[in-house]
């Protein structure tokens, strides 16, 4: 018996680490920026599937939302908009720009009629960008996942639910580049892809959220309005630094309660 309550209070308190059930939800006058990258399956055996939401997760996640009241905002209307949001405002964000978020994700988006705001590497074909934050992750697998072409990345912008911003030309680690070819990568990301779109490119992603301060700088003397980065947690954008704005992850690992325990306080558990 007792060896069946000591076994008890274990699991319970693993439960209550893993899932922090008990942390209070954040108010949800502040908006809540949601961080994916593909959508598609998992490859079994293979890195990065925290990565890879299925399409049926993205669907289900996107129904709660559209079924709980929330309003759904590019990253840019939600700083235009920023002093009269309304509560349950929601930002959702691809980074890198692979295929699957035209071919998976934007059916989704336009079934519940949501908007999303898609960071676009601009040398991303052929380009594996795996070990650059790490060089044990060399030829894992990125590189091998389509990317959108420009033609594709038209069809994005013609739906009228996707702002496309910048992710720097090659997916930079800015933090280990020099000064000169940071402000190069962020700054000719932003006059590619208002060149080749014909659009403004207002907002920025710090690829693996590896920055430099000066590089917060050249974001902003570039002519964005606003940045984006991997730290995690719920941004407060009438008094955060808009080049610096924090993001949910909403990792290919989380399960339902996982995305749920994030909208509400912007984390799954005691950690993260």
């Amino acid at each position: 018996m007792i060896w069946f309550i000591v076994l008890m209070l274990m699991i319970v308190a693993w439960f209550s680490y893993r899932y922090a059930w008990w942390r209070e939800n954040i108010d949800y006058k502040y908006p809540r920026i949601l961080m994916y990258h593909m959508v598609r399956e998992h490859i079994s055996g293979k890195k990065f599937n925290s990565l890879r939401v299925p399409s049926d997760m993205l669907d289900k996640q996107i129904k709660y939302l559209s079924e709980n009241g929330w309003h759904s905002f590019t990253m840019t209307e939600a700083i235009i908009n920023r002093d009269k949001l309304p509560k349950k405002s929601v930002v959702i964000t691809f980074d890198d720009g692979y295929r699957d978020n035209l071919i998976n994700a934007l059916p989704i988006l336009k079934k519940y009629d949501f908007k999303a705001t898609i960071y676009l590497v601009n040398d991303r074909h052929d380009r594996d960008w795996s070990g650059y934050r790490k060089s044990k992750n060399e030829g894992a697998g990125l590189k091998d996942e389509p990317k959108l072409s420009d033609d594709e990345v038209g069809e994005l912008i013609k739906s009228g639910l996707i702002e496309i911003g910048a992710h720097t030309v090659t997916h930079a680690n800015l933090s280990t580049l020099g000064n000169n070819e940071s402000h190069k990568e962020i700054c000719k990301s932003k006059e590619l892809i208002e060149k080749e779109f014909n659009i403004i490119c207002d907002s920025f992603a710090y690829p693996f959220g590896l920055y430099k301060n000066s590089d917060v700088l050249d974001v902003k003397n570039c002519g964005y309005t606003n940045a984006v980065t991997t730290k995690t947690g719920i941004a407060d954008l009438k008094n955060c630094n808009l080049f610096e704005i924090p993001r949910i992850t909403i990792s290919g690992k989380d399960n339902f309660l996982s995305f749920k325990l994030k909208i509400k306080t912007g984390k799954r558990g005691y950690r993260k």
